[in-house]
């Protein structure tokens, strides 16, 4: 019998992302589709006290987690991993489109890979319901089918992959880089690439920690179907916020975008579709001041920044679309960052470590797309070959038989 049940929808990209998990690991578990069984979607609402949030995972004893990280579904469940080895070449710290193209090309060289991902492989990627300007795909592709796809192909060379193990620190001895593990497992290699992501940026501000999930939102594809024929509140007047703000018009009789700036800030394109729909409203030089509910949110406190007036308006959803924090907490004081947390590089990505590389989106100067952050997984890749060989020059010994230096 399933140890778990899984409350999730087709059109849910952070219940495919779960699902994909589950089997990864093969967990049984039992689907429950909301919008197919009418008893599975009552339960739910019986869990959330009326709301409707997914994936949500109920476990044997009662309890249940909404969207739970790998992580948390480990603990829940009894489960460890660990690596099959203690020293690599390479680790790759990150599993999105960065990390997983790096692999793909310092495996395919037989250079030992080890990618740890503190969720699961794929990255934001892996949540988008499409990308169409990801190069090779005309018709676009799946984020999810896209992060499989990475997946398997850097298996396929043998780079080894590690998930729902979160990095904790890193160190830096004789040559040598040195990971630890929240599960309190090190491994070391003689170059790393790092690949760590960002995360969605919250607001901080009263009420906003209260009604996640039960109102206020961060995926659109997610939770946009619920506010079919109402209206729905956009925060974030960038290329993220505007794009949501469109495909949420598919659902909401009403999208009101709303931005702390006197103009949007994103792409000219974006910018002239969202004031050319009938359906969208654009509120600039506009904050959110406060979150106001019961068991959900009922109220939006906005305020005017250049009268300083403040207004409540009533949508039936908040979408919090106002960037990205890079996931490199970790690496304090052992590479430099600048004063946000993007890791600095050369333009060859190597930090001012020897023979530590950076990629993706937690990289200063990266442009947080698809296809660039493969491009720069490459290069890293390539980067950290080159490191390997130089370092064999002059030391005259292979760095992969040197485990012992580290002890």
């Amino acid at each position: 019998m399933p140890r778990i049940k899984v409350f999730s929808a087709v059109w849910c990209p952070y219940c495919k992302r779960l699902k994909k998990f589950l089997g990864e690991q093969r967990l049984p578990y039992e689907n429950v589709d909301i919008d197919e069984d009418a008893d599975g979607r009552k339960k739910l609402e019986e869990l959330q006290n009326g709301g409707r949030t997914i994936p949500t995972v109920l476990f044997e004893d009662g309890s249940f987690s909404i969207n739970p990280s790998p992580r948390e579904l480990m603990d829940k469940l009894g489960m460890t991993t660990r690596a099959g080895g203690d020293f690599y070449d390479t680790i790759v710290v990150g599993g999105g489109p960065a990390g997983l193209t790096a692999a793909i090309y310092l495996a395919r060289e037989d250079i030992s890979t080890l990618v740890i991902d503190r969720g699961a492989l794929g990255g934001q990627a892996a949540i988008t319901e499409n990308l169409d300007n990801v190069p090779g795909f005309p018709e676009g592709i799946g984020g999810s089918s896209l992060a499989d796809r990475l997946a398997k192909q850097a298996s396929r060379f043998g780079a080894e992959t590690l998930v729902a193990q979160e990095v904790t620190a890193v160190a830096f001895r004789d040559g040598f880089k040195l990971i630890t593990t929240a599960s309190g497992d090190s491994y070391c290699a003689n170059a790393l690439v790092l690949t760590p992501g960002s995360t969605y940026r919250r607001l901080n501000i009263p009420g906003e920690d209260s009604f996640i999930g039960a109102g206020i939102h961060f995926c659109a594809t997610c939770d946009g179907p619920y506010y079919v024929g109402k209206e729905i509140l956009v925060i974030g007047g960038g290329n993220s916020g505007v794009q949501e703000g469109i495909f949420l018009t598919k659902f909401g009789s009403k999208v009101t975008i709303v931005d702390h700036l006197d103009k949007l800030r994103a792409s000219p394109v974006l910018t002239d579709r969202a004031y050319a729909d009938p359906k969208i409203e654009v509120l600039t030089n506009t904050t959110v001041d406060a979150f106001e509910g019961d068991d959900r949110l009922r109220t939006v406190v906005l305020r005017d920044v250049k009268t300083g007036e403040t207004r409540r308006v009533h949508p039936a959803g908040a979408f919090i679309f106002i960037g990205l924090d890079p996931n490199t907490a970790f690496l304090k004081g052992f590479v430099d960052l600048d004063d946000w947390g993007y890791i600095k590089s050369e333009p060859d990505l190597a930090t001012n470590v020897p023979g530590v590389y950076a990629a993706g989106d937690a990289r200063l100067g990266s442009t947080k797309q698809v296809a660039s952050a493969t491009g720069e997984g490459a290069t890293a890749a390539l980067m950290v070959r080159h490191y390997l060989e130089r370092t064999k020059q002059a030391t005259g010994i292979d760095p992969a038989t040197a485990i012992t230096a580290v002890g």
